[in-house]
């Protein structure tokens, strides 16, 4: 019951964009999200998740990739091209090529059908529970910035920067570089990385790491094949080089 009311003040007024074209899971999600005290606007094709998105700017997009008029991945990614908040891909098509395509255009996370509800509100609370941390860290006074070689992380502005220049990050990209960050010396298997990052237990879910890895290797460092600061450490996992 404790925990049920922490999900529900969390839940508290936030607004989740359903964006799925089948109207009887969209209804039965948007009921069950709604019973955890969520506002859910349903979007039941591309188009209308674009209009629904810029017009309502939800906190939470609940994604299936198979959409009439403008496909799931295209939306995808013109909402990364401008926002930041987590996104959660919900569809069938859960082969790992579809996964390792989504989180490569931005996703947060993949949920394939047929999922339980316990598993995709458990999902959806942990993302808007790590979204208000970052707007708390946002909005506090003190400015805390982490230094590394050419990386800079500051914490209070949700920022990074490397080699001087401004970078964007999705959140998860943001959050597991800041676990390197802030445990400087310490190595991390994937499985370490999966439980701190997405809050969840680990089933062997390596794609959804190496993608976001790599993604983060692109964005901050020279030569992505050749890291210096994520590093690989074979057999185990991986580790900030310092």
């Amino acid at each position: 019951m404790y925990v049920l009311n922490i999900w529900r003040d969390v839940a508290l007024k936030k607004r989740i964009l359903l964006v799925e074209d089948d109207k009887e899971i969209s209804k039965l999600i948007a009921d069950h999200l709604e019973h955890e005290n969520f506002k859910v606007l349903t979007a039941f094709d591309g188009e209308e998740a674009v209009s629904l998105f810029n017009k309502e700017e939800p906190d939470l997009i609940l994604l299936d990739l198979m959409l009439p008029k403008l496909s799931g991945m295209e939306f995808l990614k013109q909402i990364r091209e401008k926002n930041v908040l987590p996104i959660l891909i919900i569809s069938a098509k859960g082969s790992d090529v579809d996964k390792a395509l989504g989180l490569g255009f931005g996703a947060d996370d993949y949920i394939s059908k047929p999922f339980s509800m316990i598993e995709l509100t458990a999902r959806v609370h942990a993302a808007i529970r790590r979204a208000t941390q970052y707007i708390t860290t946002e909005n506090q006074s003190t400015s805390t910035t982490i230094q590394i070689k050419d990386l800079s992380l500051d914490l209070h502005s949700f920022s990074v920067q490397v080699r001087g220049n401004h970078i964007q990050l999705t959140s998860k990209e943001f959050h597991i570089l800041k676990l390197f960050m802030t445990n400087q010396s310490r190595v991390f298997t994937k499985e370490q990385i999966y439980h701190f990052i997405w809050e969840d237990d680990y089933y062997g879910n390596e794609n959804v790491i190496n993608v976001h890895i790599r993604r983060l290797r692109e964005k901050i460092e020279k030569d992505p094949s050749n890291p210096q600061y994520i590093q690989t450490v074979w057999g185990i996992g991986y580790k900030l080089g310092i």
